[in-house]
Order: C-alpha cells, then structure tokens, then sequence
C-alpha cells in the first residue's frame, strides 16, 4: 500500500526499522508515542509492502469482536484458501492460526508482524499478552521475522510490553519512542502539503496545537494562522474543538486524575512542585500520585524541570502539551460560535501571556537548536530555570532558562514573543542588568555568564542594548535540523 503523504523527519527511526528488517536475527520492536503522533503512518511507510500481517485493536470491543476481526483480517490478507475456516477461541488459538499461515510464506524474505493499538487487544483476562510471549517464545523467535508492537499509551507500553514480568521478560530488541515534530519537522511537513506559512505563523500554529502530524493535517492551505486555528479549535466540529475530551480518556484508563493534574498545571504556568500539585488537586499522596504523574510525563504532557542550584524535591511539573494548555485557556469556555473568535482573543492580555509562556515552552522543547545557534553542541550542559521569591527587604527574580555549561559558563536566557523586532528601551536594559547582577550575588557563581536573548524577529541595536546583550537569537535559529 502506497502512502500519499511523504514522510518528514524520522531518520533516526527510520535507520532503526530498516536495521531490523536487514538483520539477521529475529527483532521485536516496541513504538512508544502518544496519541496522533503518527506510529502508524511512520511503520506503513518505512515497511509499506513488506507487511505480511497487520492487526489493529479496536477500543472497547469485546474479546469476542477482536478475535472476529482478527479472523477476518487473516483471511483477507493471505486468501481464504490458506486460512483456518473457524474463528479462534481465544488468543493462543488465533496465534496458532497466525503462525500457520505464516508457516506458508516465502522464508527467504523477512516475515513483518505488525501489531497496532495492542492495548485495546490486551484487556485485563485476556490472555493477549500471554497467547503474545507464547507466539514469540515457541515460534518467532526461531524465525526470519519483525514483529512490531505499537499503543498509543505510552505508558503502557512501557509497563506492560517493555518492562513485561511474563513471557515477554526482555525481548524486545529495538525501542522507538516517537516524539511529535520539531519545528523544522512542521515546516518540511505543511511544505509537502502545499501550506505556504512563514516562520511566524509556524510559531503560532505550534503553539496552540504542537507538532502532532494529525492535528497540522488538517490545516487548510491559502489560510492564516488565525484563521486555521479559528476553523480548527472554535468552529463546531472542529478537529480540537473537543479533541481534550477524547484525548485522555483513550491513553489511560482511568483518566480522571490524569486529568486533574493537567488542570492545575494549566493554571500556574511556571510550574509545581509535587507537594503544591498535591494540594491543588486534593489527590491523596502515594505510589498512585506518582504514578499518574509519571505517565503523563511519558506521553509528554507534562514536563520536570530542575531549579537551579535545588535538590530533586524541588523539581517543577510544568504543562508543555501545547493544545491541553491552549483548549484550557482559550476553548474549553469559549461558548460563542462565530467567525474570527480567534482575531478577537488574540488581542487580549491573556494572548500575549499565554504567547509567552507558550514560547518560551517550545524553547525549552529546542534545546539541541539552541545550543548549535550558539556553537556549543559538543559542550555538556544542563537545562534549569532560576527562580528566586522576592521579600519586603530583597528583590525577587525569575529566568526563563539557564544552561550550566562544563566549559565554566552559564547562559542566562530571557525569552521573548513579539510580532517585530524588540526594541530595547531603557528601563528594560536596566532591569536585565540587575537581573544578571543579582543572579551572580544569589548563587555566588563564579563561573562566565552570558545574556542571551532569544526573539521572534530578533532585537534592533541600539545604545541599550550594546555591551548588554552577549547573544541574540531570532526563531529561525529554532528551526534548524
């Protein structure tokens, strides 16, 4: 089956499924990504025609309807003459009716499995997982075969499939875990979909929806930023007009507290800590607490950042799922169903914080570009933000992000979205002064520091900002490979 759509970015995933459709030995691959991140379309096109069987779990069908489907899938893709006429009872028997048919084919070219939304097949006493290990231990392991497994609960996947107790205890040799596209991913991908948007509309776009290929598919080309999002997000039936009520709900089972983590996260934009989460939420302390929140940083909702200079208890939750932040602020009680909605909002105060929070969030996603735009890759350094609580006698400050270099150097970045150059004035340079100059007195560093600005469209020199600045970077640097 030929895909229409080309496929962006992926190389290094790519790499991983050719390598083990070329080795030698039998492979198990696990794909771990969220919800629309594109597994499917990425083992499809890499794989295309090399697939002898593919199944794909149907949410909330019985037992009974999934063996149905299997059935009926076997039969369709190798030929009724070659499948066993009756239904299979159970799994181990629909396994064995697998490994018959696949008996059949050509050993000279490797066999592909390709097991899709695996968790939906795997409820609870039915024996997949188990009928799965049995299927691999007995008979594909001896095989010339790629068996891969995919589920959009990343967490699951990771519980169940990876750190499996059972008969699939460490077989899976090769781990693929799919995030959502860069920005240099989204630019490449509207391009192969003839969508001309410049770099600040990208930007936008990002913001409010991330870089989930299922959501950018439906961006309409000859539109604007404002106007897809209005379409996509305020129209009814609008792809993420109500995408947050489905979201959730299909990665884990019970979602609700999922939920209400994502909540009060959406409500303190820079971020928790586990004991403020805690009394947020009202969620009882414990392993189920921890659990919860660990999945969510799995699937990439949720983010943990290391304070400057703090222990790990005082590691900070931050939301960073673009569209749960944006449906929360700007959908969810947005009852006026009309044209432009979106024009409107975006010339409000809380556009232009949410936009900066929101930028700011896709560059902590694109630290790698970062430090190739200030030619430190090579360089060790760890990303943190410094924030210290003012009082009656001391004045508080916050950073954005700073990267503690192994070179005896530290970036102080400040972040900024603006729809043109920044112009700084005055009492802006005064303020990045002291800033600086009391991060150095709080932390008694000794080690260079450096301000560094990164902008939309970059700053205008002026007298202010010579000797100031030691780094100016505009978005293009964040679009870079």
């Amino acid at each position: 089956m030929k895909l229409s759509t080309p496929l962006i970015g992926r190389k290094n995933e790519q790499k991983i499924l050719v390598k083990a459709l070329n080795s030698s030995e039998p492979e198990m691959i696990a794909i771990i990504g969220r919800r629309r991140v594109g597994k499917t379309f990425l083992i499809r096109s890499v794989y295309d025609n090399r697939i002898d069987f593919e199944l794909t779990g149907v949410q909330n069908h019985t037992q009974s309807q999934q063996l149905k489907n299997f059935h009926s899938l076997l039969k369709a893709q190798f030929g009724e003459q070659n499948t066993p006429q009756k239904k299979p009872t159970d799994w181990m028997d629909a396994f064995w009716q697998l490994t018959s048919v696949l008996e059949k084919k050509d050993k000279q070219e490797k066999l592909v499995v390709f097991l899709d939304e695996i968790s939906w097949l795997a409820t609870p006493k039915s024996g997949f997982l188990e009928a799965l290990g049995f299927f691999w231990n007995s008979w594909a392991s001896k095989q010339n075969i790629v068996v891969v497994l995919c589920a959009s609960a990343a967490s699951w996947m990771i519980q169940k499939i990876v750190y499996h107790k059972g008969g699939l205890h460490n077989r899976i040799t090769k781990r693929i875990d799919l995030q959502p596209f860069t920005l240099c991913e989204t630019e490449l991908y509207l391009k192969s979909r003839n969508i001309s948007a410049d770099r600040y509309q990208i930007l936008q776009l990002y913001m409010a929806m991330g870089g989930i290929p299922h959501y950018l598919k439906e961006l309409e080309a000859g539109k604007s930023a404002i106007q897809n999002i209005d379409a996509l997000c305020f129209t009814k039936g609008g792809l993420l007009n109500d995408e947050f009520s489905k979201l959730y709900p299909a990665l884990f089972d019970n979602s609700t507290n999922h939920i209400l983590i994502v909540r009060a996260l959406a409500q303190k934009w820079k971020g928790m800590t586990r004991s403020e989460l805690i009394v947020a939420t009202k969620l009882p302390d414990g392993g189920g607490f921890s659990n919860t929140l660990e999945e969510l940083i799995s699937c990439g909702f949720v983010s943990d950042y290391y304070p400057f200079g703090k222990k790990k208890k005082d590691v900070l939750y931050r939301l960073t799922d673009e569209y749960s932040l944006f449906y929360l602020q700007f959908i969810e009680n947005q009852r006026i169903q009309e044209e432009s909605i979106w024009q409107h909002l975006s010339q409000t105060q809380l556009y232009k914080s949410w936009t900066g929070y929101a930028f700011e969030s896709l560059c902590l996603k694109h630290i790698v570009q970062l430090k190739k735009a200030l030619g430190i890759s090579g360089i060790y350094a760890e990303a943190s933000s410094y924030i210290h609580k003012g009082n009656q006698t001391e004045q508080g400050i916050q950073i954005d992000l700073v990267l503690d270099r192994k070179d005896h150097t530290i970036n102080l970045f400040e972040i900024k979205f603006y729809s043109s150059q920044w112009h700084i004035n005055k009492s802006e340079a005064t303020e990045l002064r002291e800033k600086v100059a009391l991060f150095k007195r709080l932390t008694k560093t000794q080690k260079q520091v450096f301000l560094t600005l990164v902008t939309t469209f970059g700053i205008k020199i002026n007298e202010q900002s010579i000797g100031l600045i030691d780094n100016d970077l505009s978005m293009d640097v964040l679009f870079e490979p």
